[in-house]
């Protein structure tokens, strides 16, 4: 008989979750190495792409992953952990996907840049609303104490001070920038995907035991994010480039920081941490899926960038 998922925990020792801390920052610091702090005043002379993003990452996707659970009733651990992805700011693997799609790059990056900004008020917030609207989830959270104050702190560090150290270091050395940024986003995203694959190797015996309803679980909750990405973008007649960067930046979730919560604050919960850790390897598989097929075809008119 299957051990319930709400009572199993995940091997991950102080060491490795130091390590994935340094991993996220140092993802967010390649991320920001794209930016300009004059980029920030240059989105409110084109704001729509960025509301309509925005609203589709922070608003539409919480809510229909409320929905989803209530639908699929999951183990109450693994809806904790859908709410958690679903509350997380885009991934950075989001920049290369739009930029394979022949998307708008600069709008991806500026949601990611935004997302994560917001992210140590988001995140927290948006999770904790969302699971005290489900009974099973809110009486799983009632059991474990979390200082949101901690949560929010984990947040700006490995996030939002990377960001702004980032385009920082872009201002003061543009031409060693030029040099490094790609590279740097390269080994992050092999970096990120070899540290999620350790991360189930770890805990392969759970994984495998509950593999099925991992991958359906994820799956649905995949297509839903991209599929809100992209009809919201198209009801509000966006671009056809901004309509892929907008759906790409909704489907590719930072399940890196689920997981650093989720070891850090519900000590490897195996539902939760299931979760996140297959949302970081299939959204890169549905990541590269999506942009082979958009590289085969060109945008139906083309735009100007946001900068």
């Amino acid at each position: 008989m299957k051990e319930s998922l709400d009572h199993v925990v995940l091997h991950f020792s102080k060491d490795s979750l130091l390590l994935l801390n340094i991993c996220l920052a140092f993802i967010m610091f390649g991320v920001a190495l794209e930016l300009k702090f004059d980029s920030f005043k240059l989105l409110f002379k084109t704001p729509r792409p960025i509301i309509v993003g925005l609203v589709a990452q922070l608003l539409f996707l919480p809510f229909l992953t409320y929905l989803l659970v209530i639908v699929l009733e999951p183990a109450p651990s693994m809806a904790l952990g859908m709410m958690l992805v679903a509350a997380c700011p885009g991934g950075n693997v989001s920049n290369f996907y739009s930029s394979l799609s022949k998307a708008n790059v600069a709008l991806s990056v500026s949601l990611t840049a935004l997302t994560s900004s917001l992210s140590f008020i988001v995140t927290p917030l948006s999770f904790a609303f969302w699971a005290q609207r489900y009974e099973p989830t809110a009486q799983l959270l009632s059991k474990v104490k979390i200082d949101i104050w901690d949560v929010i702190m984990t947040v700006v560090i490995i996030l939002v001070i990377p960001l702004f150290a980032g385009m920082s270091f872009r201002k003061k050395y543009p031409l060693t920038t030029h040099k490094i940024y790609k590279p740097i986003k390269k080994l992050s995203i092999i970096i990120f995907g070899a540290f999620v694959v350790f991360a189930l190797k770890a805990n392969f015996e759970y994984f495998v035991e509950y593999i099925f309803n991992i991958l359906f679980i994820v799956l649905i909750h995949n297509l839903i994010a991209l599929g809100i990405g992209l009809v919201t973008s198209k009801m509000a007649r966006l671009s056809d480039k901004n309509q892929r960067s907008v759906t790409i930046e909704t489907g590719i979730q930072n399940s890196g920081l689920a997981l650093v919560i989720i070891f850090e604050y519900f000590g490897g919960l195996g539902g939760m941490a299931l979760i996140a850790a297959w949302w970081g390897v299939w959204h890169l598989i549905s990541g590269a899926l999506i942009s082979w097929y958009w590289s085969k075809r060109p945008p139906n008119e083309v735009v100007s960038s946001l900068y």
